[in-house]
């Protein structure tokens, strides 16, 4: 007497494993992302591969100083300029306000903003979803641009963002959103590496901080947010861990039952409820 599956194009109940006992292919994420650490550290601080990334330099840093400037606001601040550069790094020039709640939302606001990212390594939907934020956020920063190269290697990011869709089942995309999160939840390190390596013209916030509290060595500062920032990655990978258990052929099967045939972006209500329902039933029990 043979065991018999689900249906073909239904997917199977996840395994009732420990919630965070990663599986296979969240195992791969785990192990991808420390190479992301490492290789975007290289590239970032490497001259000429640096200016490769610039796009992604501009829509890390341009969240960044968002961050600043919605603090400024909500303190009570007056935001005299901006400014958004792949080779001079960011800057908010802010008149009035709270000052250390101003220059901590840059670092606090990027881990965070990078943690959702990284939730889309471990999951298509939520990259899917996050791949409009990071179309519009490419984009954005050009306002701000004129470099002719810039500009051009920002399409072809944005190509990527596109094309991602159709490769296995938006599988890259997932990858493609990973990368984008692990660098903004680490950009503390890749802001103090311009500080060291090439001098730009505005300073890192580790440094800023040390300006504002001079009792305290920039050094103290470095290793204060950089140890905020591994617990913040470390709290979203165990989020991801914990909510999407699904392996990358029950992803791609799902993905297949709304191909039909056809292309299309749409996401609706069905795919949330069918990709989150089996969690949210188990755990009701």
């Amino acid at each position: 007497m043979s065991a018999s599956g689900p249906p073909a194009g239904v997917l199977p109940t996840p395994a009732t494993t420990p919630p965070l006992v990663p599986t296979h292919d969240q195992v791969v994420v785990l192990y991808v992302t420390v190479v992301y650490v490492v290789v975007i550290f290289g590239i970032w601080n490497i001259p000429g591969a640096r200016t490769l990334i610039n796009p992604l330099k501009l829509f890390t840093i341009g969240w960044h100083e968002l961050c600043h400037i919605i603090a400024a606001i909500l303190t009570g601040g007056t935001i005299a300029s901006v400014t958004i550069d792949p080779f001079l790094g960011g800057a908010t020039l802010v008149e009035g306000g709270k000052p250390p709640i101003i220059l901590s939302a840059g670092y606090i606001g990027s881990t965070i903003f990078g943690g959702v990212f990284i939730l889309g390594g471990f999951d298509t939907l939520v990259a899917k979803i996050l791949s409009f934020v990071l179309g519009i956020g490419l984009v954005a920063p050009l306002v701000l641009v004129r470099d002719k190269l810039t500009i051009l290697l920002t399409v072809l990011y944005e190509g990527l963002v596109v094309g991602f869709w159709f490769i296995g089942h938006a599988q890259a995309l997932r990858w493609y959103c990973l990368f984008v999160g692990v660098m903004n939840v680490f950009f503390v390190i890749w802001d103090i590496a311009d500080d060291k390596f090439f001098r730009k013209a505005n300073d890192s916030d580790c440094t800023q901080f040390y300006i504002m509290f001079p009792s305290l060595p920039a050094h103290f500062w470095a290793c204060f947010w950089i140890i905020f920032e591994i617990g913040i990655c470390i709290a979203f990978l165990l989020l991801g861990i914990v909510s999407f258990k699904l392996s990358t052929a029950d992803m791609d099967t799902q993905a297949g039952k709304k191909a039909s045939g056809t292309i299309s972006f749409r996401i609706t209500p069905d795919d949330i409820h069918s990709r989150f329902s089996p969690y949210l039933t188990h755990g009701s029990r």
